[in-house]
C-alpha cells in the first residue's frame, strides 16, 4: 500500500491562502492611478500636518509690520497678510488643525454611526424603525445649517466644531452601515452562527461587521473630505478656529476684504482646501472601485 506524502506546495497553500487576498488587493491598489494619486496627496497632508511648523520658514503667528501685504516672493512664497504674517507658514500650520478636526470628527461620527447602523440593520423591527427615523430627522437639515445650529448651542471653538461635524455625519454612517448589514445578515455563515447559539452581539462583531466593512471604509475616506470643507465653512463664519490660530477657512474669511489689494491671501488657503478634498475624494473613489466586486478585475 502506497502512502501519499504532501508536497511542499500542499503544505504552504493554507498559509498562502490567507495572505493572498491582501497581496492581491495591494497589487491592484498600486495599479489604480486614482487611488495612488489620492494616497500621495493624503500622505503629503499628513506629513505637513505633523511637521509643518518645523518646515515653515517663519512662525505662523509672528507679525512683521515692515512686510505688510508683501506679494509672493522668494522670502515669502505665498506672500504676507495685513499683519505681515507669512501665509505659507500659516497654510502649513492650518493643515494640522484641518486634519485634526476632520479625523476626530469622522472618528466620532463613524463609531456612533456604525454601531447604530449595525444594531438597526441586524436586529430590525422596532429598533430599526426608531433608529432610522431619528436619522431621517437629522437628514432633514442641510449639513452646514445643522452644524451651525449645533455650534450656536455649544458655542465657538475647535472642540465644539468637532462635535458639530460629528453629529452631522452620524446619519450617513448609520445608513451606509445598515445597508451593508442588510446585504450580509442573511448569509449562510450568519445563519450557522445563530444555529450554534452565539449571542447577537458576538455575531454582529465577528461575522457581520467584517463582511460589511468595505462600504464603511469608502465612506470614511469621503467623509474626511467633507469634514475638511465643513471645518473650513465653520471657521469662515467665525464659529470654528478662533484667531490668532491659523485655519484655512479663517484665512479665507480674512482675505475676503483684500481680494483686490492682496488676492494671494485667499488664493492659497483656497487651493489648500481644494487639493485636500480632491486627495480624499480620489482615495475614496479608488477604494470604492477596488472593494466593489462588480468592478474588480485581476
Amino acid at each position: 500500500m502506497s502512502v501519499t506524502t504532501p508536497s511542499m506546495r500542499d503544505v504552504q497553500e493554507p498559509a498562502d491562502r490567507g495572505r493572498r487576498p491582501v497581496v492581491d488587493f495591494a497589487r491592484r491598489f498600486v495599479r489604480h492611478r486614482l487611488a495612488m494619486v489620492g494616497t500621495t496627496i493624503v500622505l503629503l497632508l499628513v506629513f505637513v500636518a505633523a511637521f509643518g511648523r518645523m518646515v515653515a520658514p517663519y512662525d505662523p503667528l509672528a507679525m512683521d509690520f515692515t512686510a505688510l501685504f508683501a506679494p509672493p516672493s522668494w522670502a515669502h512664497p505665498f506672500g504676507t497678510d495685513e499683519f505681515g504674517r507669512d501665509i505659507f507658514a500659516r497654510v502649513l500650520y492650518g493643515a494640522r488643525i484641518s486634519l485634526q478636526v476632520a479625523f476626530i470628527a469622522v472618528g466620532i461620527s463613524g463609531t456612533a454611526g456604525v454601531l447604530l447602523g449595525l444594531v438597526a440593520g441586524f436586529l430590525g423591527g422596532w429598533i430599526d424603525e426608531l433608529v432610522m427615523r431619528f436619522m431621517d430627522v437629522l437628514f432633514a437639515f442641510p449639513a452646514v445649517l445643522l452644524a451651525i445650529t449645533v455650534m450656536a448651542i455649544l458655542g465657538r471653538g475647535v472642540g465644539n466644531a468637532m462635535v458639530a461635524i460629528a453629529i452631522v455625519y452620524i446619519p450617513i454612517f448609520a445608513r451606509v452601515t445598515r445597508g451593508a448589514v442588510l446585504s450580509v445578515r442573511g448569509r449562510e455563515y450568519v445563519t450557522a452562527a445563530r444555529a450554534l447559539g452565539k449571542s447577537p452581539f458576538g455575531i454582529m462583531l465577528r461575522h457581520v461587521l467584517p463582511n460589511a466593512i468595505g462600504p464603511i471604509i469608502v465612506q470614511t475616506s469621503l467623509s474626511l473630505a467633507f469634514a475638511i470643507l465643513a471645518e473650513a465653512a465653520l471657521s469662515y463664519f467665525g464659529l470654528g478656529t478662533q484667531p490668532p490660530d491659523p485655519s484655512w477657512g479663517r484665512m479665507l474669511s480674512e482675505g475676503r476684504g483684500f481680494l483686490q489689494q492682496a488676492p494671494w491671501m485667499g488664493i492659497f488657503p483656497g487651493l489648500a482646501i481644494m487639493v485636500s478634498v480632491m486627495g480624499f475624494n480620489f482615495l475614496g473613489d479608488g477604494l470604492r472601485d477596488l472593494l466593489d466586486p462588480r468592478t474588480n478585475r485581476n
